[in-house]
């Protein structure tokens, strides 16, 4: 079965800095969806917009990657299906995987200003 999963990537201090939605069905282009393929690994990389932020010598952060973030952003059936038209019998359970070996490296850019 084709899928659309969720991804959500937190920068965290003690409180939430920045969150980004994203659809995985639009990770090459907004004008033709594409699904994920079960136990097949796919590039999702978008970049989340600047805050500001400084991070002080010795501060440590945390980034979160998950899968849902109702009811802050609609539900995802988690089926390759139009949202807004998704039936109850649409929604399914979904496991992600983020592959981090390898062949399919996973990571966070952070840009660092010069002092």
């Amino acid at each position: 079965m084709n899928r659309d999963d969720e991804w959500r990537v937190l920068t965290r201090r003690v409180q939430l800095l920045r969150g980004e939605p994203m659809r995985a069905k639009f990770r090459n282009s907004w004008e033709k969806p594409q699904p994920l393929q079960p136990g097949k690994s796919a590039d999702l990389n978008f970049t989340m917009p600047d805050v500001d932020h400084t991070f002080r010598k010795g501060h440590r952060i945390m980034v979160q990657i998950q899968s849902s973030w109702f009811p802050l952003v609609d539900r995802n059936p988690q089926t390759f299906t139009e949202i807004p038209d998704a039936k109850p019998e649409d929604f399914r359970k979904a496991t992600e995987q983020v592959f981090h070996n390898s062949g399919a490296p996973s990571g966070v850019e952070v840009m660092v200003l010069p002092q």
